[in-house]
């Protein structure tokens, strides 16, 4: 088992030490944030460090700090040569990151989400995807990536939960309207693709056009979809996400 440090320890960083805790591992966490920080310690038995003495006391350090104030807190951080460093701050590039960390030189970059917890979430990684996959394959696949830019690219494809899942508020909201039980009408629709998904066999178009069928409702809902413009406006997003990240 290895001494894993946790450099910031908000929303993003609880769920991975949670999951690294019930693996066996020895976590150590800066007291930021300090609400999430004492509630791990009370119920996973994490230490809790000033950020030198996590970095001193660690062969594996997690950087999980906001961006903008990144610099602020490693600059002032002693790291070793032999330690591996895993950062999961959007928009921090690889060259930032090494000026930050030096002597350290093994890095990894990746996107996790919270539900890396219970399992099934997949890690882009570019870097030393060899010990992201040591850390949490096989309950979350570690999928490696060519470059920095690719990185940005799965950053932006994350940022499509939330829009899907105010699409499927929408839905909800809706069905509500239509049977007078707005509870029960978010139910159902998270229950429908959670479990449609869970389900799939098949690529993403396979499914849909095995769904989507000359005269049926869903293909209604598609064409809808296309015509309202719902596509382009995705891959505009996406677009705009994009060139947000490689201007960090």
């Amino acid at each position: 088992m290895s001494r894993i440090g946790f450099i910031g320890t908000g929303h993003i960083a609880a769920p991975m030490v949670r999951h690294l805790a019930a693996q066996g591992h020895e976590i150590i966490v800066t007291r930021r944030n300090e609400t999430v920080s004492a509630v791990l310690a009370r119920d996973v038995g994490v230490a809790v460090a000033e950020p030198q003495a996590v970095v001193d006391a660690c062969d594996i350090v997690f950087l999980c700090l906001r961006p903008h104030i990144a610099e602020d807190v490693l600059s002032g951080l002693s790291f070793r040569a032999e330690q591996q460093i895993v950062s999961v701050m959007a928009a921090v590039p690889r060259d930032r990151l090494a000026a930050f960390c030096a002597p350290a030189a093994d890095y990894v970059q990746t996107i996790p989400l919270g539900f890396l917890e219970q399992g099934g979430c997949p890690l882009a990684a570019y870097g030393n995807d060899r010990l992201l996959s040591d850390l949490f394959a096989p309950e979350n696949p570690v999928v490696p990536v060519a470059s920095e830019e690719a990185l940005n690219a799965h950053f932006a494809i994350c940022a499509m939960v939330p829009g899907v899942l105010d699409l499927m508020n929408s839905g909800a909201d809706w069905l509500g309207a239509q049977t007078g039980d707005r509870q029960a009408a978010e139910f159902f629709t998270t229950q429908l693709l959670a479990g449609f998904l869970n389900s799939m066999k098949g690529s993403l178009a396979e499914e849909r056009d095995a769904l989507a069928t000359d005269g049926t409702l869903s293909l209604q809902m598609t064409d809808g979809l296309r015509t309202g413009g719902a596509h382009e406006a995705l891959t505009t997003t996406l677009a705009a996400i994009g060139a947000r990240l490689e201007a960090k």
